[in-house]
């Protein structure tokens, strides 16, 4: 099978191909979905835009028909040299000529890529900010006609994002070395500050901002109070026998001892981190992104712009930094649209670790004060009695409704309870004992334990020593965490983890403010009731033969894929194979009515499916 096509068959005269037309011929679609096709129009048409859509929307149809339509080649800014190699190869496999330039090239690669580049035998050229600001690479372009430049990941342009990339900064260039060239930026998370910050930072004050909903109603969400995370995450990975996932750490260690002990439990599982040696990573990336049935763990040095549509679940061990983080990293899960499942263990260790992080890290003061914001903002989500669904969309300034039916508070709604009281009494306990410090013991003044620490500070003879009594350590771990998100207390890391007062804190003292806390459940080692697994569901949408025959489809996929040295979703998504197994098309034509199935992956791919089909027809 050929490595790619050439695309003059499938368009008209450059510039006068029609946007339907190249999403019908070339990806196989037959029609856009939410805003695609206005924002196609506005690109097509020379106008800038900035689009933020979820994980999974479609973006990148919402700049590669552009380059399509448009005379020239469209340049695409990617931020990982592993992804622009992934994105290069599904374009090619439908027939669009791509290619990327970056620094794993050898000299005679690059050489041929700017040669195509200088005859106009390329549709799209990826390359990295680094490159793209250079004079060297603003020469090379003066020559060519250029479609539009794409800034994939724009998110990583803004300081309050949570993936900040300073060569991002320098990207505003583009504006005034390549004037009425057509600019689209793209992300699938920033808050309505970072929103501002892309649009500012890369001098698109003019551009229309095409905003759709952060929703992903395909994605169950789960998050629990850590209680034996190791079978907890046990617990929640049983419901995945047959499908992939990532397990975020938050350091290097935890990463490799987790992966270890998934291995010792008969779940295959492999280590991904920044402190591995460069060719292991990239071979565990390369094992994730091609086999059906991985755990990959890893810090989140893994998955930016990672395109394997079909991950079915993503865990965290360890509490992200920021809402912004966690909806990304679980915006990894369920990119084809079906159902996938997100589930989360955290504990006040957590928030202790992570506001130590900020309070020591070398950012600005103004840039810590937002990373704490954002961090309390995630505690709330974690902490929320509501539907966590409608705190997450609210985050990113979308109202909705709530019990959505699709998470954990939803499908069995968390009790609360009149916690004044109790609050009082913490707060008394913090203050009394002269906020010098950490949970734990303050917790154990509560509930009266006699130990070397409370006797030797004397705090046996206090007022509050036992007042607590009546609640168990554990909720008294929770109404910390409570009044932590509430804003009512702080950590102090310049004095060990010390708990301090909030001004805030006053009017819970004078009783002028009721407070209700979320009724932790106790420990358990079922799922939320009515909660099937991702695999169920998705299996759901099959039965008897159309089920058979969708494994024998996925089969066939996976021989190709290995053939070609590609991962199965390149070839067709899980999308298609299900279509391919309900309509079991029985010629040429009828591939075509598949979505998904283009032109060139028709002639691709066709027949060895089609024969699958047949056989299974024929009770071969």
């Amino acid at each position: 099978m050929p490595d790619s096509h050439d695309t003059t068959n499938l368009f008209d005269a450059r510039g006068a191909a029609n946007p339907l037309d190249i999403l019908k011929r070339v990806y196989g679609f037959s029609a856009f979905r939410g805003q695609q096709q206005s924002v196609v129009e506005h690109v097509v048409a020379g106008g800038d835009a900035v689009v933020l859509f979820p994980t999974g929307a479609g973006k990148s149809l919402c700049f590669q028909i552009p380059a399509l339509c448009r005379k020239g080649v469209g340049i695409v800014v990617s931020p990982l040299i592993a992804l622009m190699r992934d994105q290069v190869e599904a374009l090619k496999q439908v027939g669009v000529r791509a290619a990327a330039l970056n620094s794993s090239l050898t000299r005679e690669e690059a050489v041929a890529i700017r040669r195509a580049l200088s005859r106009g035998e390329l549709d799209l050229l990826y390359v990295t900010p680094e490159r793209a600001v250079t004079d060297g690479f603003a020469e090379m372009a003066a020559d060519i006609d250029i479609a539009l430049f794409a800034i994939d990941e724009a998110h990583c342009v803004s300081q309050w994002g949570h993936d900040f990339r300073p060569e991002y900064r320098g990207l505003d260039c583009l504006a005034s070395r390549f004037p009425g060239v057509p600019r689209i930026a793209l992300t699938a998370t920033a808050d309505p500050h970072t929103r501002d910050d892309i649009i500012e930072r890369l001098a698109l004050n003019g551009a229309r901002v095409f905003t759709s909903s952060f929703d992903r109603p395909n994605i169950a969400y789960e998050i629990v109070e850590r209680d034996q995370p190791r079978q907890q995450l046990l617990r929640f990975l049983s419901r995945f026998k047959d499908a992939s996932g990532i397990v975020y750490c938050l350091s290097r260690a935890k990463v490799e001892e987790t992966a270890d002990w998934l291995n010792a439990q008969g779940i295959r599982a492999l280590p991904y981190h920044a402190g591995m040696d460069r060719a292991l990573r990239d071979a565990h990336q390369d094992a994730f992104l091609k086999e059906e049935n991985l755990c990959l763990v890893a810090t989140v040095a893994f998955g930016m712009g990672i395109d394997k549509p079909d991950v079915r679940y993503v865990a965290h061990l360890d509490l992200p930094g920021s809402v912004e983080a966690y909806y990304q990293e679980t915006g990894r899960a369920g990119r084809d649209g079906l159902p996938s499942e997100v589930w989360m263990a955290y504990g006040m260790a957590d928030v202790i670790q992570r506001r130590r992080m900020i309070d020591e890290g070398g950012s600005p003061e103004e840039i810590k004060r937002i990373e704490r914001a954002k961090l309390n903002a995630l505690l709330a989500i974690c902490e929320t009695a509501g539907c966590r669904r409608q705190a997450i969309l609210a985050h990113f300034g979308e109202a909705h409704p709530g019990r959505c039916g699709h998470c954990d508070t939803c499908l069995k709604p968390v009790e609360t309870w009149d916690g004044t009281e109790a609050a009082i009494k913490a707060l008394a306990a913090v203050y009394r004992t002269g906020e010098r410090f950490g949970t734990g013991h303050v917790v154990d003044v509560l509930i009266g334990t006699v130990n070397e620490k409370t006797e030797r500070f004397g705090h046996v003879n206090m007022p509050v020593f036992g007042a607590g009594k009546e609640l168990p350590a554990r909720t008294w771990q929770s109404v910390f965490r409570q009044l932590l998100a509430l804003g009512l207390i702080s950590v102090d890391h310049a004095a060990f983890g010390a708990l301090k007062l909030e001004p805030e804190a006053r009017v819970v003292f004078r009783r002028e403010r009721q407070l209700f806390f979320r009724k932790d459940r106790p420990a358990s080692g079922k799922a939320a009731r009515g909660q099937k697994s991702a695999g169920a569901r998705q299996r759901s949408e099959l039965a008897g033969s159309d089920l058979e025959l969708f494994e024998r489809l996925r089969s066939e996929r996976l021989s190709i894929a290995r053939d070609l040295d590609v991962p199965p979703y390149v070839v067709f998504p899980d999308t298609t194979l299900i279509a391919l197994a309900k309509q079991r098309p029985r010629d040429f034509d009828d591939l075509l009515e598949i979505p998904g199935v283009g032109e060139s992956k028709r002639e691709r791919y066709g027949e060895a499916f089609l024969a699958v089909i047949d056989a299974f027809e024929d009770g071969g």
